[in-house]
């Protein structure tokens, strides 16, 4: 197929496909579906070898979000029963990332619910990222604290932040029909802040929130022109009590051609698959593994995920090892190009997020609930107003809503937080 030679390619040399050739992935039928999974494959390969990256979420704050990003279930007037606390202490946080470093994670990423953090909140969380790092030798810490003011991300790599997460999560063309509390230009800013101050950008989308192919290439552009590091690729989960609660727009074939077009327009980043794993692609998880290099470990922020051993199995049974501390992820002009921007997790002596080179053999703006990473949710806000009425959704042929619940986090029990 001379669109899948021509991206591949590309791919290998770090080229730009054109937006005509992205939509053409979308586009593919499901009898050409594993000759695309192939081709990303070759790209994934050439940039990652047969790495998994795992990375482990520990939700510092839950809950009663100002903002109304509509995909979320934290969200200002949410009817969604779900966990909500307020902050962790920094031991009570290191105490849940040792519980992932355990299960072979080397990332931790530090979420809290809020439309962005006071500066008491990030000295708050600087102090959870010392405990951590004091208590888990070589693990990369990304903090995804929502909307950054001035100074916070400079603040965070002091403290050790290697990473910071914000995702644009749509195009700019649709973003104020999930939002209106916020903008798609204040999401830039903060991950354009991260990058500013040396920490490495991760920032990606939710895709199956009734978006066109076009708007999925827009942000998978815009992702490519911030120059994010990792990109998490997340499929609603549609939350009951949210305006999105009836979007089932997604099959297992188009997620995995979603996550192709992904890879071929950013061939070298750390291509995620986070929320909504589970529920979307089912029995074609180890197929994605082809494409991405890295996965969240156990559950997210408010909906459980898959077995933390179940991942590992997977992962051992697909042909994939998982990535060790002492391996950098990112290719080696990446990783050189972030340690010279003073990132702390680019370069293998720090056993960041860099990678070795591909001639050697060679990271959350949405809730994990809604489709895996963080952003602007949380922060304990006034009685909360009724949510909106959704309007009724358009049957999409294939999905089906009926092979999967949506499992709430803790729902029904004790459960700690972050258990």
């Amino acid at each position: 197929m001379d669109l899948l030679n021509t991206l591949v390619e590309k791919g290998l040399r770090r080229e730009l496909p054109t937006r005509e050739e992205a939509l053409a992935v979308l586009a593919t039928s499901d009898d050409e579906l594993l000759d695309v999974v192939a081709a990303a494959g070759k790209v994934r390969r050439q940039w990652f070898g047969r790495r998994v990256k795992l990375n482990y979420l520990v939700n510092l704050k839950s809950g009663l979000c100002p903002e109304d990003c509509s995909y979320c279930s934290q969200r200002l007037g949410s009817k969604a029963e779900i966990l909500k606390y307020t902050w962790l202490k920094p031991d009570e946080a290191s105490q849940a990332a040792a519980a992932g470093v355990a299960g072979g994670a080397k990332r931790v990423c530090l979420v809290a619910s809020g439309r962005g953090p006071t500066d008491r909140d990030v000295e708050r969380v600087g102090k959870t990222i010392e405990a951590i790092k004091e208590q888990n030798e070589g693990v990369e810490v990304c903090a995804c604290l929502g909307l950054l003011s001035d100074g916070q991300a400079e603040r965070l790599r002091d403290a050790g932040a290697d990473a910071y997460n914000h995702n644009l999560n749509t195009s700019e063309a649709t973003y104020g029909e999930i939002t209106k509390t916020h903008t798609y230009a204040d999401r830039v800013d903060t991950v354009q802040k991260a990058h500013a101050a040396g920490l490495s950008a991760c920032s990606g989308l939710i895709a199956g929130m009734g978006e066109t192919d076009e708007d999925l290439v827009d942000v998978v552009y815009a992702l490519r022109e911030l120059d994010s590091d990792s990109v998490p690729v997340n499929f609603l989960i549609p939350f009951e009590g949210t305006p999105l609660a009836k979007e089932w727009n997604l099959t297992p074939q188009r997620c995995l051609r979603i996550l192709a077009m992904v890879r071929f327009v950013c061939p070298d980043v750390e291509v995620r698959i986070a929320g909504g794993r589970e529920v979307h692609l089912r029995s074609m998880q180890p197929l994605a593994l082809n494409i991405a290099n890295s996965i969240f470990l156990g559950d997210y922020l408010t909906s459980e995920g898959q077995a933390g051993q179940a991942d590992l199995d997977m992962i051992a049974d697909a042909g994939f090892e998982v990535e060790g501390a002492g391996t950098t992820t990112l290719p080696k002009h990446r990783a050189d190009a972030l340690a010279a921007a003073g990132g702390g997790c680019g370069s293998q002596a720090s056993a960041g997020c860099g990678s070795q080179d591909a001639a050697e053999g060679a990271g959350c703006g949405s809730h994990a609930e809604a489709g895996g990473g963080c952003g602007p949710c949380g922060g304990h806000a006034p009685a909360a107003q009724a949510a909106p009425e959704a309007e009724p959704a358009t049957e999409v042929p294939g999905a089906r809503p009926d092979l999967v619940a949506v499992r709430r986090r803790g729902a029904g029990t004790e459960l700690a937080p972050n258990a």
